[in-house]
């Protein structure tokens, strides 16, 4: 079955949030989106919405010079945006993006839940599907530094070495990552009901000031010791994206050591805490490297290049064990606890292999101890 086209139209398109729900939008098949910015003007709403199946209303004023426009944008857009779905006489989900301060006493909180206002009325006089996102503090790739997001001036000030202020390291913040934002809305959009539904961001994450801080340090850190943060999952997972995202051009590349003798050279790339190291090293032809066993340590070697010869040899029984791997058919060779091993080129060209290890090299305890094969 064919999917029948959408338009979505997104006010705040070139907003941090709309610029991200606008590239994941544009992803899907049979999905049109159409822009409504800044310079646009309120009155052409009607116009706008003649063939428009949903809006996303994300348009907003956080830092204005007088605050007079908190009201003018915050509530008086979404004001005119309902009247214009009214005026259609058709049912047009509408996602509004509110904020968690719309409950504070302040200039940007009155507009906030105003225009949380404007949407449920819209939604109780016609049946209008509407969904009310009261969003925490957003992050991600894409947010203006210097704003309104601490997470985006930290990440831009420490990716370039430029000092960070921190008032009260204590201070609570309650953050969203902007991609889970993105899919909420995009979620919702799939699935709209008549009336008012409150939207749910999930997950949802508690830090300090302190700690953020802490931790974008020690991504910026990581370039240096090569020992990475655990970024695989959860909040770290997504600061550490943001925190990459700001990196400056000239900074996208960064030098590892390399250590080189007659035998070729040895790079380390990157540690785990908990997983281990990567490196690599080569080999020039006829050089044999290794010629060592350990008690726990265990390694995976991959070449990538090159011809070799994996030899083992077992410490009780002097059982020896010959394997050949190429970079042409790749295999990842295992180094068993117990046996000696080493590795030798036996082509005509340089060999580069690829090296994990499940646990950092520590000097003090390296558990390698030289034994011919």
């Amino acid at each position: 079955m064919t999917q029948t086209q959408r338009t979505i139209l997104v006010t705040g398109a070139q907003g941090f949030i709309g610029k991200n729900l606008v590239t994941r939008l544009r992803e899907l098949p049979n999905v049109v989106v159409s822009e409504f910015d800044r310079d646009d003007a309120p009155a052409t709403l009607p116009e706008r919405l003649a063939d428009v199946d949903a809006v996303v209303h994300l348009a907003g004023e956080n830092r204005p010079q007088d605050v007079s426009a908190f009201a003018e944008v915050n509530t008086g857009l979404t004001v005119a945006l309902c009247n214009a779905i009214r005026a259609t006489g058709r049912s047009i989900p509408l996602l509004l993006a509110s904020s968690t301060q719309a409950v504070q006493d302040n200039p940007y909180g009155h507009s906030k839940l105003a225009a949380e206002q404007a949407v449920r009325l819209l939604a109780a006089e016609t049946g209008n599907p509407v969904v009310v996102f009261r969003l925490p503090g957003v992050f991600g790739k894409w947010c203006r530094p210097n704003y309104n997001s601490v997470v985006a001036t930290f990440c831009h000030n420490l990716a370039r070495g430029l000092p960070i202020q921190i008032n009260n390291p204590a201070t609570t913040l309650q953050l969203a990552y902007v991609d889970d934002v993105v899919s909420a809305l995009i979620a919702a959009l799939d699935k709209p009901l008549p009336g008012v539904a409150q939207g749910v961001v999930q997950p949802e994450y508690s830090t300090t000031l302190g700690e953020l801080a802490a931790q974008i340090e020690a991504f910026a850190a990581c370039r240096s010791s090569l020992l990475s943060e655990r970024v695989g999952t959860g909040f770290t997972r997504a600061l550490y994206a943001t925190y990459v995202s700001y990196l400056p051009n000239e900074r996208f590349t960064y030098p590892l050591t390399k250590h080189e003798d007659p035998r070729g050279v040895f790079v380390e790339m990157l540690k785990t805490p908990d997983c281990g190291q990567f490196s690599y090293f080569t080999a020039h032809p006829g050089i044999t490297r290794g010629g060592h066993y350990h008690h726990t340590k265990t390694e995976k070697f991959l070449v990538i290049k090159g011809q070799a010869l994996f030899r083992f040899r077992h410490l009780l029984t002097d059982e020896l064990f010959e394997l050949r791997t190429s970079g042409e058919a790749p295999q990842v060779v295992d180094t068993i606890p117990g046996w000696s091993h080493d590795i030798t080129n036996v082509g005509d060209d340089e060999m580069v292999v690829m090296l994990w290890a499940n646990e950092n090299f520590d000097r003090e305890r390296p558990d390698t101890i030289s034994s011919k094969v």
